[in-house]
């Protein structure tokens, strides 16, 4: 798998690590010595390059992408089919499949959902423009880059939709939870396939799950033709209805039932975007005995060799001889009908040639032409005998398709008109570009008017420049000159003008007041608030620190706060363990006071505890604490305890015994009662 790398291909692209392994290819990253960049190389395996079947698909993958060319496809370098070596250089995409993503978020939000099919819908409408049918549309095939955008990779089994008939070997292609029912029975496919695989993975993006799972491969495959999915919103009730119209409609079983075109899909998605309150009416008639289009899986199931995988990989159905089965009375009833039908045919047939030899026109069903490209359209019907349209080409500017791409018809698919009808093919001029006009040096309003008039935005993002005068334009993104879409936003840099000077704050700690204001102030700045701390350290009025702290640097002006000495020592908050009255079952009152200043108070209960804390603070130096108890039952009030309290130590000493309140005393004027006027 590792043999290539090291090595350099052709002397260009120097093979550096694999990166993937598909059921073809394995796929390297490489450099690309030519051009200077990073590419990816898909080389076709060795067990593959001398079997006629896969080389064909491998050339076939090379030829359909070669011709694309779309930001929402991985683009195609170069191609090399050799003798001995074939491989593919493509576009290095650093990012992860939608595969991935779905497995890590498991469901996302319905606008994510959308922003990602409406890029793998553009993908395959420029695909489809150009005849090409991917056939594999499954998560494990989009690239998903880190700023949202959608890359469709992996056209290895991709044909031209109308360069080949259907065949056995090209039945079963294709993963099989997202395959369509014409693909899971060898039916044709087009366009309308890859819808469909579309609408799975719309599906799983908005429900986090698949549709329809089972046991083993075969039995989705079953599924897939026979069983309708449950309907998305019973699953998570919060999609709008409109989107899971659109949602069904693009996995209906019948292609005809289906959107007709990935530029349709996108036209409903559109419309539900702008208004996600659409709704569609879309009804969808269900057979109570569907077709059973089993037996080409069957075959293959009983056979014990199953080609479907559960690992997503390219899968192919083996042929198989049909067995001779009698022929029912039945057919020959069948066979009489066809030839009677045939023979009505041919004589419409004759009757229609009579009719163009007279050169009368004759009714035709017109084509659908939305989503295609408007040369390819007309050149395919100068040749086209059957119709005989004249074409008026009607531009309309359209940011939602590429130039050149039908986005409307007049008259509409489906109706029946001659065959010389005139048809009007709206078609898409894309985003008229716009030259970027040159503004650098103009003022900001001269520069935001040239642009408005230009049919551009401008984002105006100021800029300090000391060469360009203030409020004049420095440059632009993009630069002048280069093409933009009309519409969309640029850059416009705008100078603020020179960098304003900046000054250090300067180292003021422990100067006095009056001469840190004059070191501030011929400094170039401003001294602001002032605020004390108490500090014992340092004599009132001199600075502890500033803010911002020295070194910071300001603005010309900017203001320093400064932080002065009070030039007492900081005070302590201080915590006593005072010891309760033992064996007292009453609730009592403490309140302490100093100074005559109540600074604390609590109803405590003495049979429950020893000791309570008592807290103080907001003092300094030495204070004495008296603390009183009250029996509130008996409205008595005792000095209980005193103490010498130190707030600059925390420190603290008893100096008052304790006083037993089991007896009560009466209530004179030598109690000791504080709120009673007695002295604390």
């Amino acid at each position: 798998m590792e043999q290539y790398t090291g090595k350099r291909l052709d002397g260009r692209y120097e093979i550096h690590e694999v990166i993937g392994v598909g059921g073809m290819a394995v796929v390297y990253r490489a450099y690309d010595t030519i051009e200077d960049r990073t590419v990816a190389v898909k080389i076709l395996k060795d067990e593959y390059s001398q079997n006629a079947e896969f080389l064909r698909r491998f050339r076939n993958e090379s030829k359909a992408i070669a011709v694309l060319s779309h930001p929402n496809i991985v683009k195609v370098y170069d191609v090399s089919i050799g003798d001995r070596i074939q491989y593919i250089v493509e576009e290095y995409i650093d990012g992860i499949t939608l595969k991935e993503y779905l497995d890590q978020q498991k469901q996302i939000k319905w606008k994510e959902a959308i922003h990602f099919a409406i890029q793998i819908l553009r993908a395959l409408e420029h695909a489809h423009g150009k005849g090409i049918v991917h056939r594999d549309i499954k998560p494990q095939n989009i690239m998903l880059l880190q700023d949202g955008t959608i890359k469709v990779t992996d056209f290895g089994i991709a044909r031209f939709a109308h360069s080949e008939t259907r065949t056995m070997t090209d039945r079963a292609i294709g993963s099989v939870h997202y395959i369509a029912p014409e693909q899971a029975r060898g039916g044709y496919t087009d366009e309308k396939t890859d819808i469909y695989s579309v609408g799975v993975m719309l599906y799983e993006m908005l429900t986090g799950q698949l549709p329809f799972e089972a046991d083993n491969a075969v039995s989705v495959a079953i599924m897939q033709l026979q069983t309708d999915p449950k309907p998305p919103r019973e699953i998570n009730p919060s999609i709008p209805e409109g989107l899971e119209e659109i949602t069904l409609r693009a996995m209906q079983k019948d292609p005809e039932r289906r959107y007709q075109s990935a530029a349709e899909m996108l036209r409903d998605i559109e419309e539900f975007r702008r208004n996600p309150a659409a709704r569609f009416e879309y009804k969808y008639f269900i057979d109570e005995k569907p077709t059973k289009y089993i037996d080409a899986i069957e075959s293959v199931k009983s056979s014990g060799q199953s080609n479907y995988n559960d690992n997503y990989d390219y899968v192919e159905e083996l042929e198989r001889v049909p067995e001779k089965k009698k022929k029912p009375v039945a057919i020959y009833v069948i066979a009489g009908i066809a030839i009677a039908f045939i023979i009505g045919a041919v004589a419409l047939g004759i009757s229609s040639l009579l009719k163009q030899k007279q050169n009368e026109p004759y009714d035709v069903t017109m084509p659908n032409y939305v989503g295609k490209m408007y040369n390819d359209v007309v050149n395919a019907a100068s040749s086209d005998s059957k119709y005989a349209f004249t074409f008026t080409e009607e531009k309309k500017n359209d940011s939602t398709h590429p130039a050149g791409t039908i986005i409307d018809q007049i008259p509409k698919a489906g109706s029946v008109v001659k065959s010389n009808a005139s048809v009007t093919l709206v078609v898409s001029t894309g985003v008229e570009p716009v030259v970027m006009p040159d503004v650098t040096d103009k003022t900001e309003e001269e520069a935001t008017a040239e642009l408005s008039a230009a049919g551009l935005k401008a984002n105006v993002i100021k800029v300090i420049d000391d060469n360009v005068e203030k409020g004049h334009v420095v440059n632009t993104d993009p630069r002048a000159g280069q093409e933009v879409e009309k519409g969309s936003e640029v850059k416009v840099y705008v100078s603020s003008g020179k960098a304003e000077e900046e000054i250090a704050v300067p180292d003021v700690a422990r100067y006095p007041l009056q001469q840190a204001e004059s070191v501030i102030a011929a400094a170039g700045l401003t001294v602001g608030d002032k605020t004390y701390q108490d500090d014992e350290n340092l004599p009132k009025d001199y600075v502890i620190s500033t803010n911002p702290l020295n070194g910071v640097k300001l603005k010309k002006g900017g203001k320093v706060d400064l932080i002065l000495s009070s030039g007492k020592a900081p005070s302590k908050d201080v915590t006593i363990q005072l010891k309760l009255p033992q064996n007292d079952p009453r609730q009592l009152y403490v309140h302490a006071y100093i100074d005559r200043k109540l600074v604390y108070q609590s109803i405590v209960n003495a049979a429950a505890s020893d000791t309570t804390p008592l807290k103080c603070s907001g003092f300094t130096g030495t204070k004495t604490l008296k603390v009183f108890l009250d029996d509130k039952e008996n409205v008595l009030s005792h000095l209980y305890a005193e103490f010498s309290v130190n707030f600059t130590t925390g420190e603290y000493t008893q100096t008052q015994g304790y006083y037993d309140l089991l007896q009560p005393k009466p209530n004179n004027d030598n109690q000791s009662n504080p709120e009673n006027g007695a002295n604390p």
